[in-house]
């Protein structure tokens, strides 16, 4: 590809502490050639969310993290992208995991048909 295009994985967080480190650790562990970021936004969560999003931007730079008050996951997502700065995002939610490979399976596929406006 000419060039590399950077990915925002934003990510709403909101009282789903029993999965939260999996699925932080599954975007984490992307293995592609393809730079990007983890935007995790706190949306006031009353568990220890927040607290665990701030441990892992501690320990690696690509992990960004927003505390906010409690106003779903619209608006989550939009505080999100007010600080993305990805040529491509993606949403997940903090009980989903990503595959292996994903961003590269996206990156491929936008390449391969340039077309495609998703």
């Amino acid at each position: 590809m000419e060039t590399t295009p950077f990915v925002s994985i934003i990510c709403t967080v909101f009282n789903k502490e029993p999965w939260l480190k999996k699925t932080i650790d599954s975007f984490l562990a992307q293995q592609t050639e393809f730079a990007y970021e983890i935007i995790l936004v706190d949306d006031g969560s009353p568990d220890k969310c927040g607290l665990i999003c701030d441990e892992y931007a501690l320990r690696d730079k690509r992990v960004k993290v927003i505390h906010r008050p409690h106003g779903g996951v619209s608006s989550s997502r939009n505080s999100g992208l007010d600080i993305a700065s990805g040529d491509f995002i993606t949403f997940l939610d903090s009980d989903d995991w990503m595959h292996l490979e994903t961003i590269e399976g996206y990156m491929k596929l936008f390449h391969e048909h340039p077309e495609l406006d998703l």
